[in-house]
């Protein structure tokens, strides 16, 4: 979830006080940093993954599953081997927003070799044995991107009950015991969004409408505290949440690459852009919230409005009168400029910077794309901050540029190597929803590292106008998206990406570049008109040596992506809705009961610990992934025994 400095967490008014104190000594900090770093080169491949699991316990008597809120008992056991023996821990592990959950990473990036990819699923297994082996009786870990009655009423274990009055969020339905209280930071962000927007922020999904679904939908919120104000959001035929736990509560599957150098930073981050939603309608696997069936598929827009601080001023409701700017977008959604030379005729919206930080870093020598991006980030206020990390030395601290840098949640992140690190430039893939099983999970991890080293081998140009990336987000999130949508993609990948090309199409039309596509021929091809990703990726392992069991792994991975794009396999999405409009309870009104919900998730439990196949989403999900590099492959590529 970013940046989480220790320390006393100041309220919002003392928060607001210090904005400029911040922003000011954050943009001093990246300058400091920039000029430190940006002639570094050499740096290898390094790549990892990240998934955030649920923590979810079932009754089995009574047919009930629940979300069990002890994170904060099972994260300093977990964290252990790290803490006493950092070479020997094959995993590290982290707090995220709730208290039903944790996050998972490698214990050391992996590498460059391909046979790195024969070990990730194994990892992610392993992961899982390390926290099972911690759980009670009938406590599960899944890798689920929304619990499906995050919500209701008794939806954690123990039952605690909303307190819409008192609590941070001020919610009518999310409790501050399910946010994870062991670190300040997530209940002062929750707080300190809230007052900041003026108002609790408001979620409103589209209700699928199913042959009994009331119309209009409206419910009556009275019994859990409703006087008429505090679901005033609420909006006829749809879903509503008002917290930040709705969003920041769902679980993501996350990548992180670094680059040899800040020119490959660049070139990654904008080129892969346009996949995010791409990848974001090819893993949905969250149609269902607080006990409803949604008419979208996808948990990005829930997480936008979730931590959607902006005022009324900054929404455009009201005229600007103490605010500085209007502003178009929540602080987590989608990016809104290219960062390379070759992106920046394809910066197409209008971007809203701060001008006096644009003025700092451009008279530092940074260029033109670098600091309007860093120049954006910093319209936004700092919402936590803690008393101890006020004063910092801008030579060797970066925390004030992190702060702002780490609570911008784009689909995208550009990463600059922290102070006195070995660590280099990186860019962070965000968009993905968490799949049931860690062969899903494994396969997308992969087919993204594969996609950028086919990127950086031929030099292909993804790159679409910005405002046909935002188009694309909103159209992955519909529902069947990957089935019923199109999207904008690049039609010739492999036109020069150079300063170059880019001055001899400058009298192309940027809708010449790029046409409507389906997931399906986007990865899989469209006859002569598109090779597609897939065959692209294929073209590459050809040329390249792998040995058999890698070769065998990477296979099953791409074969599930190739099925899913095509529809022949479902996405997690379409299969959640279709178990739950399948199942004998369900009364064509589009509620999950508790009894749907038991039955759907000890389903998927079974799926991913391989007890209950699933050929409507896996008809093959086995592959030879290892726990570690064999010794005759790692010494044939002269890889160190750490790999």
């Amino acid at each position: 979830m970013g940046l989480l400095s220790e320390g006393s967490p100041l309220s919002w008014p003392e928060t607001k006080k210090l904005a400029d104190h911040v922003r000011e000594h954050g943009i001093t900090q990246f300058i400091n940093l920039y000029n430190l770093l940006k002639d570094r080169q050499g740096d290898v491949l390094k790549w990892g993954d990240e998934i955030e699991y649920m923590l979810v316990k079932f009754n089995h008597e009574e047919k009930k599953a629940q979300l069990s809120l002890r994170a904060q008992d099972l994260l300093p056991v977990l964290q252990i081997t790290e803490k006493e023996n950092p070479e020997k821990a094959s995993s590290l592990w982290r707090p995220e927003f709730a208290s039903y959950m944790v996050e998972g990473t490698p214990g050391k990036p992996y590498g460059g070799l391909l046979a790195h990819f024969n070990v990730v699923e194994a990892n992610m297994k392993n992961r899982r044995k390390e926290v099972s082996a911690l759980l009670e009786k009938d406590e599960h870990i899944l890798s689920i991107t929304a619990f499906p009655r995050l919500g209701c009423e008794g939806f954690c274990v123990p039952e605690v009950k909303p307190d819409p009055v008192n609590s941070a969020s001020r919610s009518l339905f999310f409790p501050d015991e399910a946010i994870y209280l062991a670190h300040p930071r997530f209940r002062t962000l929750t707080r300190n969004i809230r007052e900041r927007r003026g108002e609790k922020v408001a979620i409103n999904v589209p209700i699928f409408k199913d042959v009994k679904t009331s119309s209009p939908f409206k419910e009556d919120l009275s019994a859990l505290g409703d006087d008429g104000e505090k679901g005033k959001n609420a909006l006829p035929d749809h879903i509503y949440m008002d917290a930040m736990g709705f969003g920041m509560g769902q679980c993501c599957l996350q990548l992180t690459f670094q680059a040899c150098n800040i020119k490959e930073a660049r070139t990654l981050y904008d080129q892969l852009a346009p996949m995010c939603p791409i990848m974001l309608a090819l893993t949905a696997a969250s149609p269902i919230q607080r006990g409803h069936i949604a008419d979208t598929d996808c948990r990005w827009n829930i997480i936008s409005s979730s931590v959607d601080c902006r005022t009324r001023e900054e929404r455009g409701l009201e005229p600007l009168k103490t605010n500085r700017f209007r502003i178009n977008k929540s602080r987590y959604d989608s990016i809104d400029s290219y960062l390379s030379p070759e992106g920046d005729r394809y910066n197409d919206i209008p971007l809203v910077i701060d001008q006096e930080a644009y003025q700092r870093m451009r008279d530092a020598g940074i260029d033109h794309l670098l600091a309007q991006h860093i120049a954006h980030l910093f319209i936004r206020d700092p919402v936590s901050l803690f008393s101890e990390k006020i004063n910092q030395n801008d030579e060797e601290d970066s925390d004030h540029f992190e702060n702002l840098q780490s609570t911008n949640w784009q689909t995208m992140r550009f990463k600059p190597p922290p102070p006195k690190s070995t660590i280099g430039w990186r860019v962070e893939f965000r968009p993905c929803e968490a799949q049931i099983t860690d062969f899903e999970n494994a396969a997308y991890v992969c087919f993204i590292v594969l996609l950028t080293r086919v990127i950086l081998t031929y030099g292909l140009n993804f790159l679409i106008p910005i405002s046909k990336v935002d188009e694309n987000m909103q159209r992955a999130q519909k529902r069947d998206a990957v089935l019923n949508e199109k999207f904008w993609f690049r039609k010739d990948l492999v036109a020069q990406n150079s300063s170059e090309s880019v001055a001899n199409s400058i009298g192309i039309e940027q809708d010449e570049i790029s046409v409507e596509m389906t997931i399906g021929e986007i990865i899989n091809g469209k006859g002569d008109e598109f090779q597609g990703l897939l065959p692209l990726i294929s073209s590459y392992l050809s040329s390249v040596e792998v040995d058999a069991d890698t070769h065998c792994t990477i296979h099953q991975y791409l074969r599930l992506i190739q099925k899913r794009a095509s529809g022949e396999l479902m996405t997690i999405a379409h299969w959640m809705r279709e178990f739950v409009t399948k199942h004998p309870d369900y009364k064509g009104d589009s509620i999950v009961s508790e009894q749907i919900n038991y039955d759907l998730l000890t389903t998927m439990d079974g799926i991913q610990n391989e007890t209950i196949e699933c050929p409507a989403l896996l008809d093959h999900s086995r592959s030879k992934t290892q726990s570690s590099i064999p010794d005759p492959i790692r010494m044939a590529e002269n890889c160190p025994s750490t790999c």
